[in-house]
């Protein structure tokens, strides 16, 4: 996968694309990050890219030009399967959304900053606005990062063990079960004797049944579909 990034603040994201699993995947070049400066795509003088707002107002908003200038140059080279744009009033990321962009080759994502972007880039470029919550940033370096992180994990071959993204939380709709690693008892905590058993059909119910609580417990907006008639046991 080949996912690029506008920005313009591109030391912002240094550190999220170099370490830790996003390093993984492009080591073994299964995900290629490209951030890009937009200020490289600016005609004036002093690299500006925002400018005060038509009709008054508080704050700077980013300018068409160079936006659309960046774009232009990344299509002539590949085509993307989505350019999307960082914004609070985008469509909330979830695991499904996550899983979807999962299966593309080529991305665009826009970090919006100061006032926001241009409208008239949204309304000609953009094909895809993310918010990774009901919240305002700074900027979207930090939302892209968290959109890079959650889509680069579920490449193929990026986890040592195939299986681990899929029982993540979310994946089923459910908050992941309790985890537990050695020592089995420590200062009289002890780990559930069931995860001790052995018994691998009796392992996957406690932990259905202990997703299924918590849950309710904390997420309780989820739980409506594991309610249903269809999915109580007979």
């Amino acid at each position: 996968m080949h996912i690029d990034v506008i920005t313009v603040v591109p030391a912002l994201l240094e550190s999220p694309f170099n370490h830790s699993i996003m390093q993984r995947a492009k080591d073994k070049g299964l995900l290629t990050v490209n951030v890009i400066d937009l200020r490289d795509y600016s005609k004036t003088t002093y690299k500006q890219v925002d400018d005060y707002q038509y009709g008054g107002g508080a704050g700077m908003v980013m300018m068409i030009e160079p936006i659309a200038d960046c774009i232009a140059d990344l299509k002539s080279k590949r085509t993307y399967d989505e350019v999307i744009y960082m914004s609070p009033d985008g469509q909330l990321l979830e695991q499904g959304l996550a899983n979807r962009l999962s299966l593309y080759k080529n991305l665009i994502i826009l970090c919006g900053h100061y006032k926001g972007i241009d409208e008239r880039v949204r309304e000609h470029f953009v094909t895809l606005e993310i918010s990774i919550g009901n919240y305002v940033l700074s900027g979207g370096e930090l939302a892209a990062a968290v959109v890079v992180d959650a889509i680069g994990r579920l490449l193929p071959g990026v986890l040592n063990n195939e299986t681990s993204a899929l029982e993540d939380s979310f994946q089923d709709d459910l908050i992941a079960p309790p985890v537990y690693t050695r020592p089995a008892s420590f200062n009289g905590w002890e780990v559930p004797p069931i995860l001790l058993s052995g018994h691998e059909a009796k392992i996957k119910q406690w932990r259905l049944e202990e997703s299924l609580k918590r849950t309710k417990e904390r997420r309780p907006e989820l739980i409506n579909k594991w309610d249903a008639p269809s999915n109580k046991e007979t």
